[in-house]
């Protein structure tokens, strides 16, 4: 089975090592989009009411978890508090607080409730990166991913979220979420 999917005579071990290596390796530079409009600032985007919409598919694409987040955004000075609580469609609830410092050239200090550390984030152009470790329960065994979080603002002022979720550096999960800060709060979900 092997040989005929890999090549003749090459080992899977081989191509598995071959592409963690690319996957160390590979990675975008926020600082690439840094000419891009529209300008994301992510305490003006957040600032007030927001509602998003996000799914949950595993490592073959299917769909595992659907979720709505209701987000409450505060600025004070330099820091941005979100407090997003979490719906999701079987009916099961969550909220993680983040608190975001902004620092100099578009760097950002964030921290949660639910999150170990403190996280470093970049924004350039249209475009928010950040990276952090977060425990998550599988089956009943708690497992920490390595979270690489990507925003981006549309023309239309909704924001696309694009999340890998990797282990051993492997993607073995992927969440997609869009922001919209002109949604009916009250209308249904």
């Amino acid at each position: 089975m092997y040989r005929k999917v890999l090549g003749r005579g090459r080992r899977p071990a081989v191509w598995l090592a071959m592409a963690l290596m690319l996957v160390g390796c590979a990675g975008a530079d926020v600082a690439r989009y840094a000419g891009t409009t529209p300008r994301l600032d992510i305490a003006d985007y957040f600032e007030g009411q927001t509602r998003a919409w996000g799914m949950v598919q595993d490592y073959s694409g299917e769909v595992q978890r659907r979720f709505t987040v209701d987000i409450d955004g505060s600025v004070e000075g330099d820091t941005l508090t979100l407090d997003e609580r979490f719906t999701y469609a079987d009916g099961e609830t969550d909220r993680r607080v983040w608190t975001f410092e902004r620092r100099d050239g578009g760097r950002w200090e964030g921290r949660a409730n639910d999150v170990e550390g403190v996280v470093q984030a970049r924004q350039a152009g249209h475009v928010f990166h950040m990276s952090y470790p977060l425990e998550v329960t599988v089956d009943g065994r708690d497992l920490t991913f390595q979270m690489d979080d990507w925003m981006y603002l549309q023309p239309d002022g909704r924001l696309i979220n694009r999340t890998s979720m990797k282990k051993f550096g492997l993607t073995l999960a992927e969440i997609t979420i869009t922001f919209d800060r002109t949604y009916d709060r009250d209308a249904p979900r």
